[in-house]
């Protein structure tokens, strides 16, 4: 999977070069390999490859990196000694080692939550095997000491480690095992818990840590020729004048992160932490990281009518990806971090969790023209519906962050939620920021198509073929500049599916989502909007052209509760005809097909009253001109209740 990763990334790169210039990403940072050359853990900082190590600056009301980075006072004045940390990180084998340097005129700690100075990080952990995302590891290195029978402010206290790899109280002694994944020494000069009456007195000059985390802890390998990505975050706490009696007037509390706030939840962004074995303290400049997607130009084909039929020419050259809940394989196909970070999701709908007969199945389209941003889905779904429920929504909700536009209360790039869903009466009723931009600002519109056969109905009466959506996004109506600027774009879309039945145990709601769930969940794709590769003439990813011979697809879902449907490509036009038997032999159900086209088809076979158990079916492939049988395909399904 890596390998395919960075070939993805090295075509991009060959790309960039011959392409319209496109920005530097904020969202990586490169970790050089020392060559082998061993790094003691002493927190003195005084081995030569520190002196070579990418430096990172992160300030106090200062964005380190569009678009998760942020700020937010948490108490108290606004610092008069804010922070001014610098970060630094290595590689020896499979470890990571970290560097702090932060100057700090009062350093301590408390057994109060945010009375504290210290490092709280976050890796996605891909140890967990088949999660969707990859869960949070939190690391919280501080002087945050709750829950403990020593003093938390004791005089020259050093700071704890809390989360994986550590313990709660955080005075715990640690096992070797624990200490061999996760570890760091700090140097204070100056005396912690200890103030004077006012910032003149204090003896407290900095804090300096030098930390190192096995990899293999958090399920990632950058030692073969390929290297890794790895999912980070970074928040910086600083508590000042906390230590003194009565309390100072120049107390204050705060937090700077470098795009991800947060240790347990998944906040705002990752950082993508690159290293490989080849990208050392002495190989040069590091490599420029180019964008995980390209949003190619349509500019060579006429505007698509926005009416939510995909039957435009442009559309059938697109590129485009697959967002499908329960589908393994497929989270594996996006590019970049896109495998960590993408996920899914079942809610308790009335205290239950029913089984999912009908997975989330789409198919999401993509181009820019001009200054607007086109997508286009395409959804197989049995049961199409409507409802007031989020989590029986059927529908979309696609977050985009404004250009330069910061939020208020976290400083981070403001995100938006433009959400849409199917209708009482199947048309597209628009949600969140996506109501503003079409009825307020003008800067959107969506329309969505019922394709034929399917009836917004609750319960469902019969299986539904799914529908069609367009969605035109005018990107100035986000803060964008004519031309767009630096065509840089941070989104993520979510796919909501919600099938409703008579018996409300039966009753399931689930999404899945590419990259981010939320405007303000991690984390977004970095992609850039072209104006110079265009969509050209066969797609990325178009749909399977017909072959030589009758190709049998398999069945989706399988196993089923409801219904499903057999999939095929047909080699030349033919009537189709499905048969399905119990494994007694017995014929249990007919599905006429009709004709239809050569290329990929699909039949729907309705199995709400059947037994749970196999059964086996035959596709047969007819000439229509002379009735005779051309061709057949076997195949079998599960029936579950």
């Amino acid at each position: 999977m890596r390998a395919r990763i960075f070939a993805v990334a090295a075509l991009a790169l060959f790309l960039a070069a011959t392409a319209h210039a496109q920005v530097a990403r904020q969202d990586v940072f490169w970790a050089r390999s020392t060559g082998g050359a061993a790094i003691t853990l002493d927190g003195l900082l005084n081995e030569p490859a520190w002196a070579q190590a990418e430096s990172l600056k992160i300030r106090w009301q200062q964005d380190t990196g569009i678009p998760g980075s942020g700020y937010k006072a948490e108490g108290g004045i606004l610092p008069v000694d804010p922070t001014r940390a610098t970060i630094k990180f290595l590689t020896v084998g499979n470890r990571l080692y970290m560097a702090a340097i932060v100057p700090d005129s009062s350093i301590g700690g408390s057994e109060e939550f945010n009375r504290f100075d210290g490092i709280l990080m976050q890796f996605k952990d891909k140890t967990v095997v088949g999660a969707h995302p990859a869960p949070p590891a939190e690391f919280l290195y501080s002087w945050w000491y709750p829950g403990t029978s020593q003093n938390p402010r004791a005089v020259n206290k050093l700071p704890g480690f809390v989360g994986k790899w550590g313990n709660f109280p955080p005075d715990t002694a640690r096992t070797p095992t624990q200490i061999d994944n996760w570890n760091a020494v700090t140097v204070v000069t100056g005396i912690t818990n200890a103030d004077g009456i006012s910032p003149a007195d204090s003896t407290d000059k900095r804090w300096v840590v030098e930390m190192m985390f096995n990899l293999e802890g958090v399920g990632y390998d950058i030692t073969d020729a390929d290297g890794d990505i790895v999912a980070f975050n970074l928040s910086l706490y600083d508590c000042d004048w906390f230590w003194t009696n009565p309390l100072s007037f120049f107390f204050s509390v705060n937090r700077t992160w470098w795009q991800g706030p947060w240790g347990n939840s998944a906040g705002y962004n990752s950082v993508r932490l690159f290293a490989r074995p080849n990208v050392t303290i002495a190989s040069g400049a590091v490599p420029v990281v180019a964008p995980e997607l390209i949003v190619p130009n349509a500019g060579n084909y006429p505007v698509p009518a926005i009416d939510g039929q995909l039957n435009d020419q442009v559309w059938s050259h697109a590129p485009h990806f697959d967002i499908r809940y329960g589908d393994d394989a497929n989270f594996a196909t996006y590019p970049g971090l896109g495998p960590v970070l993408s996920g899914q999701y079942q809610p308790v709908i009335a205290g239950n969790q029913a089984f999912i007969g009908d997975p989330a199945d789409a198919t999401v389209y993509y181009f820019v023209r001009d200054d607007s941003l086109f997508l286009g889905f395409d959804v197989r779904d049995q049961f199409v519906q409507y409802s007031l429920d989020e989590n029986l929504y059927d529908g979309f909700r696609v977050s985009l962050n404004e250009y330069t536009l910061h939020d208020l209360v976290d400083h981070v790039l403001q995100g938006r939620r433009l959400t849409f869903q199917v209708g009482p009466t199947g048309q597209a009723k628009t949600l969140d920021y996506l109501t503003t931009m079409q009825d307020t600002s003008g800067t959107a519109r969506v329309r969505l198509f019922l394709k034929p056969g399917t009836v917004v109905d609750n319960p469902p009466q019969a299986l539904d073929n799914g529908y069609q959506a367009e969605l035109v996004v005018n990107l100035r109506g986000l803060g964008y500049p004519a031309g767009l600027g630096e065509r840089r774009l941070h989104w993520g879309i979510t796919h909501i599916d919600g099938d409703q039945f008579s018996a409300p145990e039966d009753t399931y709601g689930a999404r899945a989502w590419w990259f981010r769930e939320y405007d303000s969940t991690s984390g977004p794709v970095w992609a850039h909007l072209s104006a110079t590769q265009f969509v050209t003439g066969v797609g990325d990813g178009d749909p399977t052209p017909a072959g030589p011979s009758l190709a049998l697809l398999g069945s989706h879902p399988n196993p089923f509760k409801f219904g499903t449907a057999v999939r095929f490509s047909l080699p030349r036009e033919a009537d189709v005809r499905l048969d399905v038997y119990d494994l007694q032999g017995r014929h249990v159900s007919r599905v006429a097909g009709g004709r239809l086209a050569a290329g990929p088809q699909q039949l729907q076979v309705l199995g709400q009253s059947w037994r749970s158990g196999v059964y086996l079916y035959r596709l047969r492939m007819i000439d229509p001109a002379t009735g005779v049988e051309l061709a057949s395909a076997n195949g079998r399904m599960l029936k579950v209740n």
